[in-house]
Formats: structure tokens, sequence, C-alpha cells
């Protein structure tokens, strides 16, 4: 197997690359803006897995390269995980559209440029998987991280149509709904312990749902029953909440 990983410098997808290197023994694409913490982690992977892990320069926000970098992997991959993300900020981007613009471009049209170019080749080959992490932002929209949440929900319905979409190819989408997670982007955020994974949870959250057909997860799992509430709350009411 021949997995890439899109954002491979975060957390949650060093924590993947492992979990498929250590139970796959998948071979790495590590794709990043960032290569230089690449080649040490790409270097960690092949020592301690006995596997191939190739850092790759990828720019989410860089569309038209987008078809090159893919039609350069050799082999081409057997499955994807999109894990590149910008949280931005809530209060900035309301003053300046360039915020705005970056948050809604890196998590959402960054994904659909980069994903419908692996779509058309998993289609054609008719196999293969993509895993992509969206948010639990995206369930409802709330004044503290709207404009985030509103292309990690941009994200998440898009994937679900990918996922009808390339279901009769043979090939799965699983949409992955992170909470709070330890992570370099959340480190200045006053997070509740009890709601706050770690990404080594996320990781086998993800692989638990990969092996056993999943195609919606929420991690932790209990988020799935607080956006149940959360959604259920009449707007009259949700409007005054301090959110």
């Amino acid at each position: 197997m021949h997995l890439l990983i899109l954002g491979a410098n975060s957390e949650i997808a060093l924590a993947v690359a492992r979990r498929f290197a250590h139970m796959e023994k998948a071979h790495l694409y590590l794709a990043s803006r960032r290569l230089g913490p690449l080649h040490n982690k790409a270097k960690d992977l092949e020592v301690r897995y006995q596997v191939k892990a190739k850092p790759c320069y990828f720019d989410a926000g860089d569309f038209a390269s987008h078809r090159r970098f893919y039609q350069e992997l050799d082999p081409p991959p057997d499955g994807v995980l999109l894990a590149f993300g910008y949280l931005g900020d809530q209060a900035r981007a309301q003053e300046d559209f360039a915020e705005a613009r970056r948050i809604l471009e890196v998590n959402l049209l960054g994904a659909v440029s980069i994903l419908e170019i692996v779509a058309a080749d998993l289609a054609r080959r008719r196999q293969g998987f993509i895993i992509a992490l969206s948010s639990v932002a995206g369930e409802r929209g709330r004044r503290s991280n709207y404009i985030y949440g509103a292309a990690k929900g941009g994200l998440t319905v898009y994937l679900s149509g990918l996922r009808q979409r390339l279901a009769p190819h043979g090939v799965r989408v699983i949409t992955v709904l992170p909470g709070f997670v330890r992570t370099k982007m959340t480190e200045h955020l006053d997070l509740p312990e009890a709601l706050l994974a770690e990404p080594d949870e996320v990781a086998a959250d993800i692989y638990r749902a990969w092996r056993r057909g999943r195609d919606v997860i929420y991690s932790k799992g209990l988020w799935r029953w607080l956006m149940l509430a959360l959604r259920t709350i009449p707007e009259k009411f949700f409007k005054k909440l301090p959110l």
C-alpha cells in the first residue's frame, strides 16, 4: 500500500502515518509546504517501521500546482489522508477579508482542488480510499469560529457527495469529525480537558474506521451526541448562547 498524507507535518497526520506504517506496512508520501521538518520524520518512519517514506512539497493554496503534484507520484497512491487545515483568527477575519479568504481557501477550496484530482484517478482504477479531516465546527455555526465552521461545513457536505459519487467505483470516502485535539493549532486556546483528544487517539479512531468500513466518525465519539444536542437547540435560543 502507498498512502499519500496531505498536511503531513500535523500531529494527527504523523500519528496516522505511524499507525498505517506499523499495522499495514504502508509506504508513505509525506506532503507539506514545510519540507525541513519532514525529512527527519520520514527517516524515523523508515527506520522504525521498515517502510519507504518520501517527503514531497505540496501547497494547498496553490491550486494550479495540484495536478502536476499528483501526477508525479510514482506509483500512484492507494489511499489519501487529507489532514491540512488552517484555524485562522475569527476576529481578524471579520475585519480583514484576506484572513477570511485564507481560511476558506485552505480548508475548503484547497481540499476540493486536490481531492477532485485524486477522485478521478481512484475512480478510473476502481480502487482506493480517501480519508479527510473535517471538524465538528462545521456542524453548526457559532459566533466564535463561524468562518472556519463554514469552510469545514462545506467540506463535510462535499465529502458526503464525493462518497456517493465514488461508491459505485469501489472507492471509499471517510469523513473524520474531530472535536478539540491537543495540537499546535489549538495550543493557544483554553479547552476543557474532558473533551480534549490526543493525536494518537484520533489516529486510532481513523484506523479503526478504515478497518471497519465506516463512512463518518467523530473523535472523540462523545462529540456525536454533543453535536446532536447542539443541532436540536431552536435558533431563537441558540443565538443567545455565548458559544
